[in-house]
């Protein structure tokens, strides 16, 4: 069995799921507070393999190691770009934590995209339309009588004189355990470990955006490009070479 066929193969799917992040930052890159898809490149023993399908099996003279490519794909939770929108429904968080958003079926999802809307019923929500949390676990409704509304550096927003809730900013001990969604949202799972963000910073009239920089990504798809074509023609070799074989043997 030829191992380098197998190998340069495993290497096309490693590449193909890196070409993928890469695509989806540059997709996502002007998403406010979305995090850069990442991945890991590792090898992986698959064991001894025959090398020559005459040999006796278990001959060390026969067999060689075969190592393929592992992918792992993870999350760059370094903070973004923080830039000012002087618009009163735009935060951003300094350092860490995440708002913590309701989702139609009551289930709660975190981001780090401050850029906020009202509904109709006067509720704040995020751009998809996601209720925002407060601390006691009810969605901020503003008042029908209007005014101009503020957030403190510690989350509580106020529409005037009046207190309307303080802001649910929840980080996480595992921030790689989270599970990403669509829309720059994160899911937590069992091992994320939860927690409330005592004294958050809030900015009132900014936001962060991503972290994405779009012209690393776009090296990096040139690369991948160039990789991708160098196995491609070690496949390409490796097949001519055993069709001269089978040729040869009749």
């Amino acid at each position: 069995m030829n191992i380098g066929l197998y190998q340069s193969a495993s290497t096309l799917s490693a590449l193909e799921r890196w070409q993928d992040s890469v695509s989806q930052n540059i997709t996502s890159a002007q998403t406010t507070g979305y995090r850069k898809r990442t991945v890991e490149f590792s090898t992986e023993s698959a064991g001894k393999w025959n090398i020559d399908p005459r040999g006796r099996a278990g001959d060390p003279e026969n067999e060689a190691n075969a190592l393929f490519t592992r992918v792992t794909n993870g999350i760059n939770f370094l903070t973004g770009e923080t830039q000012p929108t002087r618009r009163e429904l735009d935060i951003a968080i300094q350092g860490d934590g995440f708002f913590e958003v309701q989702q139609p079926d009551g289930s709660k999802a975190y981001t780090r995209s401050g850029e906020f809307r009202v509904r109709p019923d006067r509720t704040l929500v995020t751009t998809g339309g996601l209720e925002i949390m407060t601390e006691g676990g009810s969605p901020i409704t503003l008042l029908p009588s209007g005014g101009a509304i503020t957030v403190n550096r510690d989350g509580t927003v106020f529409q005037g004189d009046i207190s309307l809730g303080k802001l649910s900013i929840q980080k996480f001990a595992r921030p790689e355990a989270l599970i990403p969604v669509a829309g720059g949202m994160f899911l937590p799972s069992a091992g994320a470990g939860i927690q409330s963000v005592d004294e958050p910073e809030l900015m009132q009239g900014y936001l962060e955006q991503s972290n994405v920089q779009a012209l690393r990504e776009m090296v990096d798809l040139v690369l991948i490009a160039r990789a991708y074509e160098a196995n491609q023609k070690v496949i390409t070799s490796v097949d001519q070479q055993m069709q001269k074989t089978l040729e040869a043997l009749g």
